[in-house]
């Protein structure tokens, strides 16, 4: 097999060495005639296949498939510019200064979240709108955005999900620059430990994506982009405290490296320092863990994946972290395992690197090599329940890009997904008498193959993905995945898209259902879990408008249904006292609604609006039973305004949240009791930021209102009892939240 592809990618190659091209050199204004621009970037009119200058403003672009002949060359801070090539084969293009923006002014992007052109209908939420919040961490990032639910899943440790369509984020794929970087072990904490400080944009996608990042991404793809080492600040300092006394540090520098400066240094620093104890609703429990957090992160870039030739990027980072919470007289060093002082303390260390390398043999023709990994070792106590576990992952993707014809394209190529989970459960005292103490080992060998074609028409009119994927599984066999989207754009202000497609999971139970440790329930096996299978389609339209000179905004709406063939939930309802662990087979249905409307008021205002509708549900004796901690209805409003010379800026955002269905707790005794429904509630978020040339000052308020959930842990009074459980929680348990930050740039 392996021979074949290489015999079929070199008959391949070979086809491209006639290909016409266009080359020349990009130059910009200044005040000493002209300089290079690289980076700067040229497309053919009509077409998006855009190429960058390289480090010498060199370019090159393919004349195959191309009637008109008119270049667009555009680099920020520089007035576009159309050219007619004729017949030439080599041009030397200057673009002039634009006169409206000031000489040492870095010129940043002035849109605020927007949705991408492409074929998969993607959210992608840049820097300006990052800055509307603290974003200290990736569950934080999403204040201004109703795709994505951030969720607590475990209390007292503070532990996050990421929650798309209404199902957990076990069902959606989070990658780091393109990558599977959290799954497993790092699925609990990992979307805290990538600081907004590090991330330059994130898309985020509904739904059904493509098959090349994988087999997984049932409900959406969450991708944070990291910043490009040639294109960050030079220097980036961060520092932020809250009202609780938490506090973060960042770093990042930015520099070339080597004697021709051809390779880009990204280093960041990331540092989280421990709250002191607060107990804000005096349930005796620390409203906020105690959070000690150390991450390095290293990205190295050479070349450009655009160009002809060879370019990489290689990642390394490391995270050490420290969580301590429970009771206020709890101490981690002298009470891990106590059946008096009930504390949870989670300690880990995860090492991880990745590399992504293409070589383009012309605007045809690219092979690329991703490869990634990481290792994680974590020691923690869940009251008297101990957990060790650690985990080995790797994941291997090679594939090659074909431009067959003109702007139709295809991807095909072979990957391997591996995985070594071990995790040793015990008890330092089991009066409850709990079974489920032992050692657990999760595997994954899945080698698989899969094929994307990407059409092209009417100038970009139409454009329809077709994918599939054969992966292997180790246990379980064969998985077909196939997936299809489709975008249709009526004009240049309506745009409609439809996608459906598959995907399954392996489940990873304890590290990614916490809950089961964290309170008295006994578990209960009543057979293997498969692993969990299901269908997604959906439609979208996005109507982007204009109301003169100085209004622009855009109206979306999509609907996504999921409907599962396998999937798995903890039963927390037959008994509160157990989690029962089965396989359902039957009726699993997500049914999700959105509608948006986002404004721009003379380039300084902006104003978003978005519902939520969200039917998620089984069918268990003929009844239709929701499936908890999910609001059939939500809301959310964000305003943000800047002044002219940019110097102040103020947001706000307020979301609502319905009822939600709550697990069953009425065969406890009746102080142990919760309803069967939460109450709605609502949560404002404010934040003030001034601006000089290098430092901007920020503060702001979470949770403005002071909303909390009351009794949100179940016999607190009792943490060792059998009636213990942390699993009813669904609002904001810390209340208000004050904190106040300084950013520190020097732009390149």
């Amino acid at each position: 097999m392996i021979r074949t592809i290489a015999i079929t990618i070199l008959l391949l190659i070979s086809s491209t060495l006639s290909a016409q091209t266009i080359k020349g050199k990009l130059f910009g204004e200044s005040d000493n005639g002209k300089e290079i621009l690289p980076g700067g970037t040229l497309n053919f009119i009509g077409t998006t296949n855009a190429v960058s200058a390289n480090e010498n403003g060199v370019f090159e672009l393919s004349l195959d498939g191309i009637s008109d002949k008119r270049i667009i060359a555009r680099e920020s801070g520089y007035i576009t510019d159309t050219l007619e090539i004729g017949e030439k084969t080599y041009l030397s293009i200057t673009l002039r200064r634009n006169a409206n923006e000031l000489k040492g002014v870095t010129v940043t992007d002035s849109r605020a979240a927007y949705i991408s052109s492409g074929a998969i209908k993607t959210e992608v939420i840049n820097q300006r709108e990052l800055s509307k919040a603290a974003c200290c961490d990736l569950a934080g990032c999403f204040g201004t955005q109703a795709s994505v639910q951030p969720q607590t899943t475990n209390v007292v440790t503070n532990a996050q999900e990421l929650r798309i369509l209404g199902l957990s984020g076990v069902y959606n794929q989070v990658l780091f620059d393109g990558l599977p970087m959290i799954q497993g072990l790092s699925y609990t904490y990992g979307i805290s430990t990538y600081p907004g400080t590090v991330v330059d944009n994130i898309y985020v996608s509904k739904g059904t994506t493509s098959v090349l990042q994988g087999y997984e991404s049932i409900s959406g793809q969450i991708n944070l982009e990291s910043k490009q080492p040639d294109k960050a600040e030079r220097l980036y300092l961060n520092a932020y405290v809250n009202s609780f006394g938490e506090a973060h540090f960042n770093a990042n520098i930015a520099s070339s490296v080597g004697k021709k400066k051809k390779w880009y240094s990204l280093l960041a620093l990331h540092s989280v320092q421990p709250a002191g104890k607060v107990d804000g609703n005096k349930d005796g429990f620390l409203d906020l863990p105690q959070l000690t957090r150390y991450m390095a992160y290293n990205k190295w870039k050479y070349g450009n994946d655009k160009l002809k030739g060879f370019s990489t990027q290689i990642g390394l980072r490391i995270v050490s972290e420290k969580r301590t919470g429970g009771q206020m007289a709890f101490n981690a060093k002298t009470d891990e395992g106590s059946n008096t002082i009930y504390g949870q303390s989670v300690n880990y260390v995860q090492p991880e690197a990745y590399a992504k390398s293409t070589f383009r043999f012309s605007d045809r023709h690219a092979i690329s090599l991703a490869v990634s990994g990481f290792y994680h070792d974590q020691y923690s106590w869940f009251g008297t329940t101990k957990y060790e576990a650690k985990q080995q992952t790797a994941y291997i993707n090679l594939q090659h890009e074909w431009q067959w014809y003109r702007r139709h394209s295809l991807k095909y190529g072979i990957s391997y997904r591996y995985q070594k989970l071990d995790e040793t459960i015990s008890f330092s005292d089991n009066t409850l008498g709990r079974t489920f103490a032992g050692n657990y080992q999760t595997r994954l060998n899945v080698p698989g193959a899969f094929a994307e074609n990407t059409f092209h028409w009417r100038d970009e009119k139409i454009v329809l993905i077709t994918g599939a994927r054969l992966d292997h599984h180790q246990q379980w066999g064969s998985y077909f995945t196939p997936r299809t989207m489709l975008k249709y754009a009526l004009n240049s202000n309506n745009t409609f898209r439809a996608s459906a497609g598959s995907g399954w999971r392996q489940v990873n139970l304890f590290s990614e259902q916490i809950n089961l440790l964290v309170g008295s329930r006994n578990v209960i096996f009543e057979e293997p879990l498969k692993p969990e299978q299901a269908v997604n389609w959906g439609v979208s339209h996005t109507y982007k408008f204009e109301a003169g000179k100085n209004i622009t905004g855009t109206l979306s709406g999509d609907f996504y249904s999921t409907h599962f063939t396998n999937q798995f939930f903890p039963d927390y309802d037959t008994d509160p006292t157990k989690a029962f662990i089965r396989n359902f087979e039957g009726v699993s249905r997500s049914n999700g609604l959105q509608l948006e409307a986002s404004f721009i008021f003379y380039k300084r205002f902006e104003f978003r609006t978005a519902y939520n509708y969200l039917d998620v549900y089984r069918v268990e004796n003929n009844s239709k039973v929701s499936l908890p901690f999910n609001p059939r209805n939500r809301a959310m409003a964000a305003i943000s305004y800047r002044t002219k010379n940019d110097k102040w800026q103020a947001d706000a955002n307020v979301h609502w949240f319905d009822k939600m269905r709550l697990p069953n707790t009425s065969s406890n005794p009746e102080a142990y009791r919760r309803p069967d429904y939460s109450v709605p509630y609502s949560t404002l978020n404010v934040q003030a930021t001034f601006r000089w040339k290098t430092l901007d000052v920020y503060a702001g308020c979470e949770n403005l209102m002071n909303y909390r959930q009351s009794n949100p842990i179940i016999s607190e009074d009792n943490p060792f009892g059998k009636y213990f459980d942390l699993s009813s929680v669904w609002g904001p348990t810390r209340g208000r939240e004050i904190y106040f930050g300084v950013k520190f740039k020097i732009e390149k």
